[in-house]
């Protein structure tokens, strides 16, 4: 089953870290901004509320009822914005239904409860202190009310609340300004890596370079034991395979020489051994190629240009076949492939289209994406009944055995493209015959 590119774009770590640390200092700043003047209101409120206690003490002591029956209040009250209308600070007294008030009220009262909230001349809000007493020369209790307009109240909270604001937000921005700060620097030894991991994709490098912090380390010392044991790896089976070629190559030509001279009835019994055996060694070579890229990372093919360099050598090779080869293929795309193991499985697929086609051959992208791209050939042949498209991507298979090949190229290209994380599909084409689709991946972006 071929390997699946991540579609899925997860936000970088910076922007994770920095949401997060935005959204909690949005929400420590809006907290602050409610709460804090809250608290400012309720404590300037039971100040107001402690001054006017002080009033209501001063006015409880200075009520006294005439020899007529009526208050009076002899001596005046020590503040002097009682004397002045409307000035915002108000006393009244009552009984029954009687009232006798400050000069400062004027004409007007206070009206309202506790409960709706008190008002006073042109409609003033009022912060209200009362007390109920009892004289000794009244039967009916006393109502003492002192009163203040709460305008001038609201106007300091709300210049301290606009200042609060103003320093919460600076707060906020340095605060942030810091963590980006911090951030980056901590993040400083991720992008070290991240360009080495660029260094080494683009061959400018083996291994990973650098100072990284002891988070980091463990891991980049077993991500450069890995590249190098791949790298390793990689070599030795290529050196083998190279080995096993040219041990093999001789023993079998002598023995196919030997094959010829002996007796037809001999010739049968050993020929379709040594030709399964010369297809188990094109096979098992075949696969040793397919062992990577020594430089995988950094792998990047144009496509198109290997297609025509394909095409004019199938053109020498199968000109009396008289087929034409389209090659509609973008000339920037490019895959994620080492050049010699695009022309295998290109090439592959190409030479059975020009074994089978009858005129023509056409060569397109039919679909990509940011990681992937499927390359198509398809072309006019007779094609294949739908059933055989699996059976013949399995190493060995042949449907006709009159044609030349060891039914190994279509395995090899299936095995090479899973090796790169990619897949071979065989479908029918809509010119008559089958449709190749190699879907390949795309080089990673150097930005």
């Amino acid at each position: 089953m071929p390997i699946k590119f991540m579609t899925r774009q997860l936000p970088s770590l910076r922007s994770r870290l920095l949401l997060a640390a935005t959204v909690w200092l949005v929400a420590i700043t809006l907290a602050a901004g409610y709460l804090v003047p809250s608290f400012i209101k309720s404590y300037l409120i039971d100040q107001e509320a402690q001054q006017l206690a002080l009033y209501v003490d001063e006015l409880t002591a200075r009520v006294e009822f005439n020899p007529n029956g009526r208050i009076t209040l002899p001596e005046r009250l020590s503040n002097p914005r009682f004397r002045s209308p409307y000035s915002g600070l108000y006393w009244t007294v009552i009984v029954n239904d009687n009232q006798f008030r400050s000069r400062s009220l004027w004409d007007a009262r206070i009206t309202g409860d506790k409960a709706s909230g008190y008002t006073g001349p042109k409609q003033q809000s009022l912060l209200v202190v009362q007390r109920t007493i009892l004289l000794p020369e009244s039967d009916a209790p006393v109502t003492l009310m002192v009163a203040s307009d709460q305008a001038k109240l609201n106007a300091t909270l709300q210049q301290l609340t606009q200042g609060l604001w103003l320093i919460l937000l600076i707060m906020a921005a340095g605060i942030l300004l810091l963590i980006w700060l911090q951030i980056s620097w901590s993040l400083l030894p991720l992008r070290t890596l991240q360009q080495s991991l660029k260094q080494v994709r683009d061959g400018q490098a083996t291994e990973l370079a650098g100072v990284y912090p002891l988070e980091v380390k463990p891991v980049i010392d077993d991500l450069n034991a890995l590249l190098f044991h791949y790298q390793e790896l990689l070599e030795r089976a290529r050196n083998h395979a190279g080995n096993l070629s040219h041990a093999l190559k001789t023993p079998i030509a002598i023995l196919n020489n030997e094959v010829t001279n002996l007796e037809p009835q001999d010739r049968q019994k050993l020929s379709p051994a040594l030709t399964q055996l010369q297809q188990h060694i094109d096979y098992h070579l075949g696969r040793a190629r397919m062992a990577g890229a020594a430089n995988i990372l950094a792998a990047r093919t144009l496509a198109s240009p290997r297609v025509d360099a394909i095409a004019m050598a199938m053109d020498k090779v199968y000109a009396v076949r008289g087929v034409t080869l389209v090659n509609e293929l973008d000339s920037e795309l490019s895959v994620a492939v080492e050049t010699r193991d695009l022309d295998e499985m290109v090439g592959n697929l190409i030479e059975n289209s020009y074994k089978w086609a009858n005129q023509l051959i056409r060569v397109h992208q039919t679909e990509q994406d940011q990681h992937t791209v499927k390359i198509s050939i398809e072309d006019d042949g007779p094609g294949m009944a739908s059933q055989n498209y699996a059976a013949v991507l399995q190493r060995g298979v042949k449907l006709d055995e009159t044609t030349p090949g060891s039914g190994l190229g279509l395995s090899i290209v299936n095995e090479l493209a899973h090796s790169y994380r990619g897949k071979l599909t065989l479908t029918h084409s809509s010119l008559g015959g089958i449709k190749a689709v190699l879907e390949l991946p795309r080089p990673r972006s150097k930005a």
